[in-house]
């Protein structure tokens, strides 16, 4: 049994209609699918209107989908939801209401609209994913001083805060302020040489995002393709940690040139960094390569170097599955305190060891970068 493709699920949901005549489909687009633990969740983005037209029909949509071909013991069950949200915000001006205000949790119109005209980056060059099999291991951190670094070596660099639930770019690049419309579509803000979006520059940062999959799956479709990216050569777009819907919903909306992996060199760590590049190679997304962070610790009153997390094991990860080894990222105080500060290390501290280290990461993805766009 294989899964079934989107094309065999959409085949299917056609078969479902309304008392009128028209199909599920005529209401509504397949924003996602999903296969976990079992079950085959499958999300609808449509309008508010729609929504109580297509709500009975939910039970008919699971039965078609459930009667697919090759449905067996690999899927148990199927779970299809709707994805209506309020409309986007009015053109012209800053996001209105408690959202603007860091009161609400839905800032965009998360449901669809209608089919999407043309790409859905226009201009972008190649989007490249950075990515980690679990949290803590510096991928946020990664990602900017990579995306400014890019932007040193002369590239025209875009950076997607993708971590829906933990959004933490404004802080590390010291934005403060929302972003402008213009003509309903976002326009990033400018830091350090680069152009960056995030959620979180539209809501309060002490706000929890308590939002089910289909509703982060929405956000990061708008973050994508209602912001206004203009001509660049790489888009950066720091993933969540994890191997589940986030990454899932990019493979589908758009054609990853590449994903980094960022791992620390202790053995419980890498395995899920070796869960990272297995779930991209499933997608079709070539791993460009395994950084190694906190990979030393260089005492800074006496300079004696300290392995306090192991030493090394992302490069013989990286030779282990075949993929490239990126570099090593050490562990200092510089890089939090700059971070903390919104001033990436990559250009607060450039000479820095970190900030050397930062530099020669740069450089190696820009070459590969100048390759995919050339």
């Amino acid at each position: 049994m294989t899964d079934p493709t989107r094309m065999q699920i959409e085949q299917a949901l056609r078969q479902v209609r309304a008392p009128d005549g028209t199909t599920i489909l005529d209401h509504a687009a397949l924003d996602a699918a999903t296969l976990r633990d079992g079950t085959l969740h499958v999300a609808l983005a449509t309008s508010r209107a729609a929504a109580p037209l297509l709500e009975p029909l939910l039970p008919q949509a699971e039965a078609a989908l459930r009667a697919l071909p090759g449905i067996g013991p690999g899927i148990s069950a199927v779970s299809v939801i709707l994805t209506a949200h309020r409309a986007a915000p009015p053109a012209g001006g800053a996001p209105q209401g408690a959202a603007a205000q860091g009161g609400g949790h839905r800032p965009l119109n998360l449901g669809g609209g209608g089919a999407r005209q043309g790409p859905l980056l226009p201009g972008v060059g190649v989007v490249i994913a950075v990515a980690s099999g679990k949290g803590g291991v510096g991928k946020s951190t990664t990602a900017v001083n990579l995306a400014v670094g890019l932007g040193m070596e002369g590239l025209r660099v875009g950076l997607l805060d993708a971590d829906i639930h933990g959004p933490s770019l404004p802080r590390m690049l010291g934005l403060r302020r929302p972003p402008e419309l213009h003509e309903g579509r976002m326009l990033p803000l400018d830091a350090w040489g680069i152009k960056a979006m995030s959620i979180g520059l539209l809501v309060d940062e002490r706000q929890a995002m308590i939002w089910r999959g289909p509703m982060v799956m929405g956000a990061l479709g708008q973050l994508l393709g209602d912001v206004e990216w203009g001509a660049l050569d790489v888009l950066v777009v720091d993933m969540p940690p994890g191997t589940g819907d986030a990454q899932l919903t990019l493979a589908q909306k758009i054609a990853l040139a590449g994903a980094i992996v960022v791992s620390t060199p202790q053995d419980i760590a890498l395995l899920d960094a070796r869960r990272g590049v297995t779930m991209f190679r499933k997608m079709d997304v070539p791993v460009l390569g395994i950084v190694e962070n906190m990979s030393y610790f260089c005492c800074p009153n006496c300079g004696h170097r300290t392995d306090l997390f192991g030493h090394g094991g992302a490069r013989a990860e990286a030779e282990a599955i075949g993929v490239p080894f990126l570099g090593e990222i050490p562990l200092l105080a510089d890089i939090r305190a700059s971070a903390d500060a919104g001033a990436p290390v990559v250009t607060a501290a450039p000479d820095s060891p970190a900030g050397q280290a930062y530099r020669a990461l740069a450089r190696t993805v820009g070459a590969t970068v100048r390759r995919l766009v050339s």
